[in-house]
């Protein structure tokens, strides 16, 4: 099939799937599913599918296919974790989370009097960690994928190549980053049609993006990480007075690390580590929970939340002290999972009252031993391989720096370190030592992807966008599920809430906090509760669950997007 021809099915079969993937109920499937921020991403995936592939290689063709497609986190020039189960049961996760280039230190987002400059680390040249994605998504694929790495790029190819209509939504998006982007001329041309916004139903292609994408086709890594493409991002990076040489682009490599695992009340959860918080932070909470019976205490009632915040406040506490980056800090991480420091840090929990955030900090001590434009999708195939896969560029359109000839849109991960400690990033999160600047070093993300199991069996695979709301995200979605025993609808579309330790604050979706609980909740103390101002919601839960052998798939509805069954 070639290009015109594919890109034009993409479209018809859009037209054609897009009531059921937007319906309010699951897509069912019985040989596989994909479930993305992006129709036609997912279905790129489910297209390597038809052809004999396995999970993998939808995941691999769907996260290309995303760079095209949903560009303010799907991405080449940003980086992500993902968490594999293969058909013998056996689970995997990658870490192709970005680097700091050598020349980064400690201190280099600040001024002479040790203040933090504003702007440099979100939105420069100098805010950019060395990319990751293209390196884990082809070592995926070379790893645990079963077609050539060509076909399972030519959807991205296409779509980039040929182009595609723009939604109502993604030119809404093109339209409103527009203005942040006038300092850098390759961004308005990739973006704009010659500085002017798109409208919705304009065909937008992307020739330098498409380009980029067969220079990676042909020759793998080294299409992207030297040659041209490496020359032209570290012309840029001189240009603009960033770090990323080409000995940072060509020693970088993805990570296979050993997963976090736990249980829940007869579940295996399998999940992302450090420099990941989500897999550790969800386990801990879980295990803190699993003594009461939420349950039986009604979904969105004012003792469900109490319990889950309580939960979320010490676990976040940790975070800030305890999480990093393995490779250049001892993490805790068996101690932070284990089912007894959960009784121990639950100690102090009082069913009918509020902790305070200043009185709850870290607790090893005395115990004796992530725009919210990021994007999740997940993915499985008939032989029960599950891949939930969770990849960003930070903020959305990351530093807003297309490089020049390359399509290629850098991120602005480095706000993910501590740049001072104890100074909140753009997400509120606080950190400290563990995560510090260091050259080399992966900053640390809240990214969560999931795989839940039930006897070693497929049950669950499940993640979010939404900085440090991911977690609670992904942890929410887990608990619909197990403990309020919801469909996999019901347990995404249902409204969310997320506390995070500092600031102390419960902040939820609309209707997710009926007044009366919301009353109930402020005299147990719970004094600073908002309603949400940003987006349509927390989170974008694109999730798959497996029940009495059919494969239910969820479209997040707070977005675009589709879930695309096989």
């Amino acid at each position: 099939m070639n290009g015109l021809r594919l890109i034009l099915c993409n479209v018809l079969l859009t037209i054609t799937v897009l009531a059921e993937a937007a319906s309010p109920e699951a897509v069912y499937a019985d040989k596989g599913m994909v479930t993305s921020r992006s129709e036609l991403a997912s279905m790129a995936g489910v297209e390597m599918l038809r052809r004999g592939g396995n999970a993998i290689d939808a995941a691999v063709a769907t996260g290309f296919a995303l760079a095209v497609t949903y560009p303010s986190a799907g991405n080449i020039g940003g980086g992500g974790f993902a968490v594999i189960r293969l058909e013998d049961g056996r689970v995997l996760t990658l870490d192709h989370r970005e680097k700091a280039p050598m020349a980064a230190h400690r201190d280099m987002y600040l001024d002479e009097s040790g203040n933090v400059i504003r702007g440099l680390s979100t939105d420069s040249h100098r805010a950019a960690g060395v990319p990751g994605s293209v390196d884990g998504l082809l070592t995926m694929l070379e790893a645990h994928g079963s077609l050539p790495r060509k076909t399972v790029m030519a959807p991205a190819i296409s779509l980039a190549r040929h182009g595609f209509p723009l939604s109502f939504d993604l030119a809404r998006q093109l339209r409103g980053v527009l203005p942040a982007m006038a300092r850098y001329p390759a961004s308005v041309e990739k973006f704009s049609s010659r500085g002017e916004p798109f409208e919705a139903g304009e065909v937008w292609r992307q020739p330098d993006l498409a380009r980029t994408l067969q220079r990676v086709a042909r020759h793998g890594r080294a299409g992207f990480y030297a040659g041209k493409v490496g020359e032209l991002i570290v012309a840029e990076m001189r240009r603009g007075g960033g770090d990323i040489t080409l000995a940072d682009l060509a020693a970088y490599e993805s990570v296979w690390r050993p997963p976090v695992s736990g249980t829940y009340r007869g579940y295996e959860i399998w999940a992302m580590g450090p420099p990941s918080s989500g897999g550790v932070l969800v386990i801990a909470m879980l295990n803190m929970l699993e003594p009461f019976d939420l349950g039986a205490m009604g979904w969105g009632s004012a003792d469900v939340i109490h319990h889950m915040v309580e939960a979320e406040r010490r676990a976040y506490a940790d975070r800030a002290e305890y999480l990093g980056d393995p490779d250049f800090f001892e993490v805790p991480v068996e101690t932070l999972i284990s089912k007894e420091y959960a009784r121990h840090r639950f100690a102090d929990f009082d069913p009918a009252r509020a902790s305070s955030s200043e009185q709850i900090g870290p607790r090893l001590a005395d115990y004796g031993q992530e725009s919210r434009e990021t994007t999740h999708f997940s993915v499985m195939d008939a032989d029960g391989v599950m891949v939930a896969l969770t990849t960003t560029l930070n903020s959305g359109y990351g530093n807003k720096i297309v490089v020049p000839g390359t399509g290629i849109l850098l991120n602005n991960e480095m706000n993910d370190f501590s740049v001072k400690p104890d100074t909140p990033n753009q997400y509120q999160l606080i950190g400290r030592e563990a995560n510090a600047i260091e050259p080399g070093k992966r900053m640390l993300s809240s990214m969560s992807p999931t795989i839940v199991t039930r006897n070693g069996e497929p049950f669950l695979a499940t993640g979010s966008p939404g900085g440090s709301t991911i977690i609670t995200t992904t942890l929410q979605v887990i608990i619909n599920v197990i403990d309020h025993d919801m469909g996999i609808d019901d347990a995404v579309a249902l409204p969310r809430f997320h506390h995070q330790w500092r600031p102390d604050q419960i902040r939820h979706d609309p209707y997710a906090i009926s007044p009366d609980t919301e009353a109930r909740l402020r005299r147990m103390g719970h004094d600073n509760i908002s309603e949400i101002r940003w987006g349509r919601g927390i989170g974008d839960a694109n999730s798959i669950m497996v029940k009495d052998g059919v494969i239910h798939g969820m479209k997040d509805p707070r977005n675009e997007g589709g879930a695309i069954a096989y």
